[in-house]
Parts: C-alpha cells; sequence; structure tokens
C-alpha cells in the first residue's frame, strides 16, 4: 500500500474509534487502561488529571503503546497500533478545546488546576488486520 493510502486509511480509524487503550511503562512493565482519544492530523490526545499514575508514569518515561480501531465486529476489524512519546499540556487553550461535560465526573472544569491533556507523538503506526499484511509507518 502506498504512504498516502496508508495515511489515509490510518486516519480513517482514529476518525471512527475514540476509546482504545493507552499503556505506559512502569519499572520496564507495561501498565495498561483504556481512554478517550482525539486526534489531529496524526497527533493523539487524551484528557486526564494530574492526580493519575499514568502522568507519573509519563513524567518518568514518555514512551507510551495506544490500541485503538478494533470494534469486536468480527476477526478482520481494522486497528492501529501507535508508538509514541508522550507529553503533558496544560496550556488552556488546548484544555478548552479537548473539554466534554461528561469530563465532570473525573475533572470540575476545564479550569480545573489537574487537568491535563496528554500529547501522543506517534513514531510509529501499525495499520492491522485491514484485509492483508500489517502495514507500517514510520514518522
Amino acid at each position: 500500500m502506498d504512504s498516502q493510502k496508508l495515511k489515509e486509511k490510518v486516519t480513517q480509524v482514529l476518525g471512527e474509534s475514540k476509546v482504545g487503550t493507552l499503556a505506559t511503562v512502569v519499572g520496564n512493565k507495561p501498565h495498561s487502561r483504556y481512554m478517550t482519544f482525539f486526534n489531529e492530523d496524526l497527533t493523539l490526545y487524551t484528557p486526564t488529571s494530574k492526580e493519575t499514575y499514568k502522568a507519573e508514569e509519563i513524567e518518568r518515561n514518555p514512551n507510551v503503546h495506544i490500541l485503538l480501531g478494533y470494534e469486536g465486529e468480527g476477526m478482520g476489524d481494522a486497528y492501529i497500533e501507535v508508538q509514541g512519546k508522550a507529553s503533558i499540556r496544560e496550556d488552556q487553550s488546548i484544555k478548552e478545546k479537548f473539554w466534554n461535560e461528561k469530563m465532570q465526573k473525573w475533572i470540575e472544569s476545564p479550569q480545573d488546576p489537574d487537568y491535563i491533556i496528554l500529547e501522543i507523538k506517534p513514531e510509529t503506526i501499525r495499520l492491522m488486520n485491514d484485509n492483508g499484511k500489517p502495514e507500517t509507518m514510520n514518522l
């Protein structure tokens, strides 16, 4: 698959899939949890609180792995694997941009000082189960 078609397929999965797993590294072992993801082009964003283990884990080791796209409809569902580096964003403009009222269960408001956005810059994205062998994008 040519690089443009691969990027289009990856972008399609990102657009259709909002919930996936985020794995961080703790003492050389993976630690995974479900998160809600937003994207701009191929950069991923996920809201969270400073008072979580994942924020501490990313400060110690920014390497993360994300799975997005498998919807459980069948063995052939396309999904992506993302390896990248995460950073913590606290600027108010990005917090406002990704704020959603549903987050009030965990975060009071977009002004909550514990509210942060994790920004994940992909290094490698693999498209899986798309009617053929895995395809890899190196960024």
